[in-house]
């Protein structure tokens, strides 16, 4: 079993998230002495006589004032069986995107419903949303279950309703877990409430320590986008000459045949580097500098990749966006293209079909993109670029649409037709 999950939750505004995670935190003792204390007296300043555990995440003084989330804040905190990074998103419609942010390297996903209100627009945009970006597994806490006294009824209808819509978006019944929670009273949250004998399952805590998750690609084909060329040209090492960067996908050794793109240069790897040494091999995820056998003219933004199992280069990406921006997206726009550690012009050639995550349907040939909207999209690269498939290869099947005037990021794209 992983020792890390990366999870994120999400909801409709005032569904408890904060007060949820604030809960998660306190009851894994993750809480210092003087935040608790912090937050004990913000509490009897707002008239309570409990502490608001919501206040453990909603840091900035504007959240608290106005009691909500309007950024992504990331939580640390671990059990005796699992650590965990935890990014809690906001409900707002108009921060969805940050629900994108959010979501985007999480293994496992906790939507928030309220019990007395169920499944909701925001629900199913969130379960689409998540689904798109291929999160795999799905956790829905039914909360503020004492406020429909603990009725289990109520928790099974909506229970039946979120799981045939996460099974219409293409998830397995086995990845979609239901459990009823009140994170202002702890039930259901680190330990099993008496309050729902006719709740089964495990706790929320009890099944975030214990759900399997799929390791970083370590068996899939090399990926390594270089973000430094390394040449000190000093006495000791004259003639030096490495590659940094961090390992996205697959394993790498000495003696492998690489080919750097979009050059399509090929060569093989003789060492490989790291600030405590050399390594015999190096996997997904970790940092490292390669030497290759051959000198070749390597820079920022290539891609080392293993050579009987390249990407695509490619000078046009079809693919899905999630448009962050206020400012609309038109066909013939001009951006810029980020993808791992390069970015080249682009063209918006085409805008063929916007999503419509509450009917599941596709609407033909959209006029713009605008702010939350989520499109199949074609792209005209200035310069080529070698990609995978997003469900193939995530992280090298991501990109970024930039805003060339100003640099603010527009759009989070994924390569590949993610709805059909």
């Amino acid at each position: 079993m992983s020792s890390l999950l990366r999870l994120a939750t999400a909801g409709s505004v005032d569904d408890g998230k904060s007060t949820l995670v604030g809960r998660l935190l306190y009851d894994t003792k993750s809480v210092l002495a003087d935040q608790l204390d912090a937050v004990t007296r913000a509490s009897v300043d707002k008239g309570l006589s409990t502490p608001d555990l919501s206040l453990l995440v909603d840091g900035l003084r504007s959240e608290r004032e106005q009691g909500i989330t309007i950024d992504v804040a990331y939580r640390y905190f671990a059990t005796p069986k699992r650590s965990f990074v935890l990014a809690d998103t906001p409900g707002h419609v108009q921060y969805t995107r940050n629900t994108v942010t959010g979501a985007s390297t999480a293994q496992l996903a906790v939507l928030l419903v309220d019990a007395r209100n169920g499944v909701v627009e925001q629900t199913r945009r969130h379960a689409a949303v998540l689904a798109l970006l291929g999160v795999p597994r799905l956790v829905l806490a039914v909360n503020k279950i004492d406020l429909v006294g603990y009725d289990e009824t109520a928790f099974t209808v909506i229970a039946k309703e979120f799981t045939a819509h996460a099974e219409s978006l293409g998830y397995e019944a086995a990845s979609v877990v239901t459990i009823p929670v009140s994170a202002l009273r702890g039930d259901n949250v680190a330990t099993r409430s008496e309050q729902t004998p006719w709740y089964d399952g495990p706790s929320l805590l009890e099944h975030l320590e214990t759900v399997p998750v799929a390791p970083d690609p370590h068996d899939s084909a090399l990926r390594f986008p270089v973000q430094y060329v390394i040449r000190p040209r000093t006495e000791e090492h004259p003639d030096y000459r490495g590659y940094a960067g961090q390992i996205a996908a697959g394993t790498v050794r000495p003696g492998d045949e690489i080919v750097v793109l979009p050059q399509g240069i090929r060569s093989r790897v003789e060492r490989i580097d790291t600030a405590d040494g050399p390594l015999a091999e190096a996997g997904a995820g970790t940092s490292v500098t390669l030497l290759l056998a051959d000198d070749i003219d390597i820079g920022r933004g290539d891609l080392i990749a293993a050579a009987d199992s390249p990407p695509e280069v490619i000078d046009e990406i079809t693919g899905t966006l999630c448009w962050l921006s206020a400012k609309p997206l038109k066909p013939g726009a001009r951006v810029l293209v980020k993808h791992g550690t390069r970015t080249v012009q682009g063209l918006a050639s085409g805008l063929h079909a916007r999503f419509d995550e509450q009917k599941l349907s596709r609407v033909e040939a959209p006029e713009s993109l605008e702010l939350n909207d989520i499109a199949s999209v074609t792209l005209q690269l200035a310069e080529p670029l070698p990609v995978d498939d997003y469900g193939t290869s995530p992280r090298t099947g991501a990109f970024l649409v930039i805003d060339p005037k100003d640099g603010d990021t527009l759009a989070a794209g994924l390569v590949g037709e993610r709805f059909s």
